[in-house]
């Protein structure tokens, strides 16, 4: 109990903070921003990327955009979503509900190696960021719960102190994840043949760097069949 009292009283001394209010401000029009160009190619019926066919993100999209009215669907939602964290009343709700589907991206950039991992990585942790700023309103749908009023009061006054701390937690957290990014695999298909093939010249094996561009781009195989050729190649 002393642990959610600890947490609760953290949780009201950050919502009193003007400057956490104006990150939270931030957080969620940069990611409703995010989502609203997306969300209109999808309504208007348009591939979403210029990603070729034979990338392996680009697969996805091509399947993807033959759904019909689901790829519609997506759209909606997105712009959807992106309008309710617009609205302060409806930040929540647009928070709870672009979670799944920015997590789900993410994951399929990590997956086909994209190098939208970086910026997928920031949108899910803004989004958290978001989902924890409306911790006293989510508290009580998790496993635990206190009785203690969490949240700023009305008669509670404004706090200007600038937190130096936890900005300067989030530029080192956006160093970490661009950092680990760049050393999270030794090749990626890039976005287009040209990008990939001028990756291989950093690449301990040009030679199998250049196969792989070529496995992908001009023989449209599978990630995984390519990614098995390069390191036999390696080897």
């Amino acid at each position: 109990m002393n642990l959610l009292a600890n947490l609760d009283h953290f949780y009201s001394e950050c919502k009193r903070n003007q400057w956490l209010r104006y990150f939270a401000v931030f957080c969620r029009v940069a990611l409703a921003l995010g989502f609203i160009p997306s969300g209109i190619v999808k309504v208007m019926g348009e591939r979403f990327t210029a990603l070729p066919s034979n990338h392996p993100l680009g697969h996805y999209f091509d399947a993807l955009h033959l759904t019909g009215f689901y790829y519609t669907f997506i759209g909606v939602s997105q712009l959807t979503v992106a309008v309710l964290l617009l609205i302060p009343r409806t930040a929540l709700l647009g928070a709870i509900l672009y979670f799944p589907i920015i997590f789900n991206i993410c994951v399929l950039a990590y997956a086909t190696r994209f190098e939208g991992t970086r910026i997928t990585t920031l949108m899910v942790l803004a989004n958290l960021y978001l989902l924890c700023w409306d911790y006293a309103r989510l508290k009580y749908v998790l496993p635990f719960a206190s009785s203690g009023a969490a949240g700023a009061t009305p008669d509670q006054t404004v706090s200007r102190k600038f937190p130096w701390v936890f900005f300067g937690g989030v530029v080192a957290v956006v160093a970490a994840v661009i950092v680990i990014n760049a050393f999270m695999y030794d090749i990626r298909p890039g976005n287009s043949q040209l990008e990939c093939t001028n990756g291989c010249r950093n690449n301990a094996r040009p030679e199998a760097c250049q196969r792989f561009c070529n496995c992908i781009y001009n023989e449209g195989k599978t990630l995984a069949d390519c990614l098995e050729e390069y390191e036999k190649k390696k080897e």
